[in-house]
């Protein structure tokens, strides 16, 4: 696990360029997502030094913590309580999905803390838990 933690820490401190779209300074319209240069008079694409790095292989993190989020744990995307049967708490973490409701998320989070695994987006529930509580006992009072 040193060796892990030791990587992440390199990956993270190794000081790579930031890879700017050609023109992107130009047009409003142009989004900050990375375009290969593809014209035949480019400097960008003909790489010279002043016109901005592009990617390659050699700007790679090391391949053991390619993909793994910085605390150390595999990202697992969750959808549903059943998805996080099989589960590693020692290794793996979760993120729930973004369009997984609130109710659902409630169920998600606290399944995943029985089962010791981090929640990378937990969200807290409570004060929502305490509206949708407060909101059905003034219905019973009602009737």
């Amino acid at each position: 696990m040193d060796e892990k933690r030791r990587l992440i820490r390199v990956r993270t401190s190794h000081n790579k360029p930031a890879f700017k779209r050609r023109g992107l300074h130009r047009k409003v319209k142009l989004a900050d997502v990375w375009r290969r240069p593809r014209g035949l008079h480019n400097k960008q694409r003909r790489q010279f030094r002043a016109k901005g790095a592009l990617p390659g292989p050699g700007y790679g993190g090391p391949t053991a913590v390619r993909g793994m989020h910085p605390s150390g744990y595999e990202e697992v995307r969750v959808f549903s309580p059943a998805d996080l049967d099989g589960l590693n708490p020692e290794t793996q973490a979760v993120r729930i999905a973004g369009s997984v409701g609130n109710r659902k998320r409630g169920v998600i989070q606290e399944r995943a803390m029985e089962m010791g695994l981090k929640v990378l987006n937990a969200k807290d529930l409570t004060r929502v838990a305490g509206e949708a509580v407060a909101s059905e006992e003034e219905v019973s009072e009602d009737e």
